[in-house]
């Protein structure tokens, strides 16, 4: 019996060993990401921008938001190549329903070096171009190819983690009763920056 609680007792201490290295080497790694940028080669990017938010609470009665989700990879350092998926609906009482959709490529570039602007912040440019449509019921619609650009601005409030805002003009060319649409929108959001196999084996080495 007092055999069969030190058999016990060994393999709980190893599990709790093997917990505590798993700890460990993540927090050595999140330490290490301070010290790599978050826009290097072989990171991801996940997250989204939401913008025309309007839950009708100033008596407008007017509902209305636009989410666009997205994913990019950093092929070089501050250059990141993807894709995006846009939707959005606006709705108003005794009025039409106006709903929009897109999905297509995108393209960032952050511009500066960390010592260069805000602490923790990056200056960048995003474009995209891909497939979309704004259909507004009895009323003008327009299906066909979709084109913005514009600048923006993300402060990191982690190392992983950015806030940003970004302001766009959208243009939209194609099929409808309105062969053209074009707006400047303004978006705020946030994106995770995710450790590629490329940074975790540069902090692995760095552990070493």
């Amino acid at each position: 019996m007092q055999h069969l609680c030190l058999i016990n007792n060994t393999n709980f201490k190893t599990k709790q060993m093997k917990n505590y290295t798993i700890l460990m080497i993540i927090a050595t790694i999140a330490t290490g990401l301070n010290a790599t940028a978050q826009i290097q080669k072989g990171n991801i990017l996940i997250g989204g921008n939401l913008a025309n938010v309007n839950l009708g609470l100033n008596g407008s009665k007017i509902i209305s938001a636009e989410i666009t989700p997205k994913i990019a990879w950093f092929i070089q350092d501050n250059i990141a190549l993807g894709g995006y998926i846009d939707l959005g609906i606006e709705t108003a009482k005794n009025s039409g329903t106006t709903t929009s959709y897109g999905i297509g490529a995108l393209g960032r570039y952050y511009a500066g070096k960390e010592k260069e602007v805000i602490k923790h912040s990056r200056f960048f440019a995003e474009a995209t171009v891909g497939l979309g449509g704004v259909n507004v019921s009895d009323a003008d619609n327009t299906n066909g190819l979709n084109i913005s650009a514009g600048p923006g601005f993300a402060y990191f409030i982690t190392p992983n983690i950015g806030l940003e805002v970004l302001l766009k003009y959208n243009a939209l060319v194609g099929l409808g009763s309105a062969p053209y649409q074009g707006n400047l929108n303004a978006s705020f959001g946030f994106q995770i920056y995710l450790p590629g196999k490329s940074t975790a084996r540069r902090v692995q080495n760095d552990m070493q």
